[in-house]
């Protein structure tokens, strides 16, 4: 004799549905924890690529002024950047914020907002303050 198969009911269905849905929705929310870790990392180190590069620019001999007012021109000119437009823009597609440091006026800051604001989200998660490093940079800012 042979069994009949019996077809999946409708709360089957639906269990293994929400199960899906649920696996689903805790994968998402592991995920946006790493996208936006990915983003905090893509930006610090474009801030340290575009420093670095506009400085070259003002060892060769270009004001430090003119460096930053043309941003766009000499990272184009330099050689070392293909889209200048799209390299000044941070992980989260926002513009950096490039300035002569105002109290040495020989130091180039580069600040992304989005990033100072993840990095304060992320230190009062974990309960911590602000480090020395931290701290100096914001006085730097002035």
């Amino acid at each position: 004799m042979k069994k009949k198969k019996r077809p999946l009911t409708l709360l089957e269905i639906m269990i293994v549905i929400v199960l899906i849905g649920l696996i689903g929705s805790v994968i998402g929310f592991n995920m946006k924890g790493s996208l936006d870790e990915g983003r905090a990392f893509k930006t610090r180190q474009a801030k340290e690529q575009i420093k670095d590069i506009l400085m070259l620019e003002v060892a060769r001999g270009a004001p430090i002024a003119d460096v930053v007012q043309k941003k766009e021109e000499y990272l184009r000119n330099s050689g070392l950047v293909a889209k200048p437009k799209s390299f000044l823009r941070d992980g989260w597609g926002e513009e950096f914020e490039i300035k002569v440091n105002g109290k040495t006026h020989s130091d180039i800051i580069v600040k992304s907002a989005r990033l100072t604001a993840y990095d304060r989200v992320k230190r009062e998660k974990l309960g911590k303050t602000a480090t020395p490093v931290e701290e100096e940079d914001e006085e730097n800012e002035d």
